[in-house]
């Protein structure tokens, strides 16, 4: 993948990664033994009404001054479609659940103001409704993914808006939509009847969800061509338990059980802790949170293997990412937060445990796109920054849709602090829709470089192209002033009888395209 530019501080970097001790781990590739696909929608988004992640961060009106299209500010749309980003669910999120979808269409000068009693208690003026939503998705050229109001709509709400969205005749609903400006019917790819319905989405139980599931997604109806794939609400943090339940009463149609998990580096303590000046306590913890959702996802799967052993059920994680104390200054309920490099790996951890569950896992959705948690982009005003986070889902696009390989790392390090330790290094391969074998590689260690010898079974490496994320510091992060301070670098290497030796410096990301 070609960047654009490179990064003032790579000599830095590079200069001090090499001063470091280096640790050597081996990698076999079999790519003799294709395994599941990676559903390219492990690398979708989430938008919800929370903080300035709509208004201001992704919407400005059409009559703003930012430069827009239809209202969608350009430089945000731009840069989300680098990321190729296959599906976004909106509109939330606990805001959902108490989201009355007729407020959100219409002329918009006329639609009542609400108040977001989820996020801060600020006035939501509904200017971004059903018809935005689904403006923003054609011009990222995504799908949609949108979550249905089952804590305070009724079920006829429901059926009326998937009617309104889908309906193509002559109804009622299909009439008031064309009124409103779209005469064809919206694709709704997926939709998800409730969020977090154990919480905030009406603290149910899992037998009582269930009954409302099968109740509500009786009533979601249109033509067969145009039907959702239905996600159900999972439990809280993967609750097995809940999963059990869910999976063995649905009696309507499903396609996905929803699961939720945050990366919290202060689980367990009164504060998340901070997003940057933290220290390597928080660092090593962080990732340990990241991992946890390998064992929360394996025992879903486990479950689900033996509630469902038919695969009729798929696991969308349509909530992840990390969650810090927000920003000071900033409106606590906005979860406003700086992406520093550690969200980098994170993210990467996270894309690994997704390969490695392809089978079961057909979706995940960062939460969220701009402004709110592991955001891609932060705004102010007419200012825009791309985040560590961003490049790391940038150079992960040539695993949409690859095919999983088996990889076997030998001489994996232990990175170890006190009585908490990980593995050091992390390692995903894939064959690629473009054919190239792809690498990806995580050093969760943020003092020793690793030497990663690579091998293909059934192939013989030549070279390896790609990109490489770090920075000096643990927090680095992009801001206004410096918004190139963590930016992917170039890396490549030349086989040596078929063997590529990487260099991956400390604390670094890296995809690299294996020429064969």
């Amino acid at each position: 993948m070609k960047w654009i530019r490179l990064p003032v501080i790579a000599a830095g970097v590079f200069a001090a990664t090499m001063a470091c001790a280096t640790q050597q781990v081996h990698v076999l590739i079999d790519a003799t033994r294709p395994g599941p696909v990676i559903d390219k929608n492990v690398y979708g988004q989430f938008v919800e009404h929370l903080g300035t992640g709509v208004y201001g961060g992704l919407w400005v009106g059409p009559e703003s001054p930012i430069e827009n299209t239809r209202g969608w500010r350009s430089d945000a749309v731009g840069a989300l479609k680098a990321l190729h980003v296959p599906v976004v669910r909106w509109p939330g999120g606990c805001f959902a659940d108490d989201y009355a979808w007729r407020d959100g269409i219409g002329p918009r000068d006329q639609r009542p103001v609400k108040i977001n009693a989820n996020w801060g208690g600020v006035k939501e003026t509904n200017a971004v409704g059903t018809h935005e939503f689904f403006d923003l998705v054609d011009q990222l050229g995504a799908e949609a993914y949108v979550n249905g109001n089952v804590g305070t709509g009724s079920a006829r709400d429901m059926a009326e808006w998937i009617e309104y969205m889908t309906a193509n005749g002559q109804s009622a609903l299909a009439r008031l939509r064309a009124k409103n400006g779209h005469p064809a019917p919206f694709k709704v790819a997926f939709f998800g009847l409730g969020n977090e319905s154990w919480g905030c989405g009406g603290n149910m139980t899992a037998r009582h969800y269930t009954d409302l599931y099968n109740h509500y997604a009786t009533f979601v109806r249109t033509t067969p061509d145009a039907m959702p794939a239905l996600i159900a609400a999972g439990g809280l943090d993967g609750d097995v338990a809940w999963t059990d339940y869910l999976s063995r009463h649905i009696r309507a149609n499903a396609s996905a059980i929803s699961l939720h998990y945050y990366t919290v580096p202060g689980r367990g303590t009164k504060t998340k802790g901070a997003a940057t000046g933290f220290g390597e306590d928080q660092w090593i913890s962080a990732l340990k949170d990241a991992l946890h959702m390998d064992e929360l996802i394996a025992a879903n799967v486990a479950r689900l293997d033996k509630t469902d052993p038919g695969k009729k059920y798929t696991i969308a994680v349509d909530e992840w990412g990390t969650w810090y104390d927000p920003t000071p200054g900033t409106n606590p309920r906005f979860l406003q937060q700086q992406n520093s490099l550690r969200d980098a790996l994170v993210a990467a951890l996270h894309f690994h445990i997704f390969h490695a569950h392809a089978e079961r896992v057909s979706m995940a959705n960062i939460a969220q796109m701009v402004n709110v948690l592991q955001a891609m982009i932060l705004t102010d005003g007419d200012r825009m920054v791309l985040t560590p986070t961003y490049y790391v889902f940038r150079m992960y696009v040539p695993f949409q849709d690859a095919t999983t390989l088996p990889v076997k790392v030998d001489g994996n390090p232990q990175y170890r602090l006190g009585p908490t330790a990980i593995p050091a290094v992390s390692v995903s391969a894939a064959r690629g829709k473009d054919g190239k074998l792809h690498l990806g590689l995580v050093n969760a260690d943020p003092h020793n470089a690793v030497d990663v010898t690579v091998r293909v079974a059934g192939a013989k490496a030549v070279s390896a192209e790609g990109s490489v994320l770090t920075a000096p510091a643990m927090d680095a992060h992009n801001s206004f002033a410096m918004p190139d301070a963590v930016f992917p670098a170039p890396l490549r290497s030349d086989a040596d009888h078929g063997k590529l030796v990487v260099r991956l410096p400390a604390k670094s990301v890296a995809v690299l395209a294996i020429d064969e």
